[in-house]
C-alpha cells in the first residue's frame, strides 16, 4: 500500500505520494496551511481514480475534460505527468522520467495507490 507524507518546507507544507516500494510518484504544490494541504491531498485521492488520460505528446490527441492526467515532455526532453482537478487546477505533479513507459507506469501507480494510501505527517 502507498502512503502520503505531509511535511513542512521552507514556505509552508506539501505532500508526496509514495508507492509501496518507497518510490516517490507524485508531489504537491506548497500550501500555506495544514487544512489546505489536506484538502489538496483529498483532491488527489478523489480525482486519481476517475481521471482521464491525455497524452500531450500525441499530435493527434483530442483535448479531454477534467479531471485528467496529462503526460508531457519538459524542456529537457524528460517525461512528466500532472493531475488536474475537475476545475482544471493542477493538484500534483510527477518527477522526471527518462522513458515514456516509466511515466505511464507512474500514472498507473498513482491510480492504484492514492485512494487507500495512509497519511503520515512528518
Amino acid at each position: 500500500m502507498g502512503k502520503f507524507v505531509i511535511r513542512a518546507v521552507h514556505s509552508g507544507l506539501k505532500f508526496d505520494l509514495y508507492a509501496a516500494n518507497g518510490q516517490s510518484i507524485l508531489t504537491s504544490e506548497v500550501y500555506t496551511t495544514a487544512a489546505a494541504c489536506r484538502k489538496g491531498l483529498e483532491s488527489v485521492r478523489k480525482n486519481a481514480a476517475a481521471a482521464k488520460f491525455e497524452d500531450l505528446t500525441d499530435k493527434d490527441r483530442k483535448p479531454l475534460t477534467n479531471p485528467k492526467f496529462e503526460l508531457y515532455q519538459d524542456k529537457a526532453g524528460a517525461y512528466r505527468f500532472r493531475l488536474r482537478a475537475r476545475n482544471g487546477e493542477i493538484i500534483a505533479v510527477s518527477d522526471r522520467y527518462t522513458a515514456k513507459a516509466g511515466c505511464l507506469n507512474g500514472i498507473e501507480s498513482v491510480r492504484k495507490n492514492a485512494p487507500d494510501a495512509e497519511i503520515v505527517e512528518e
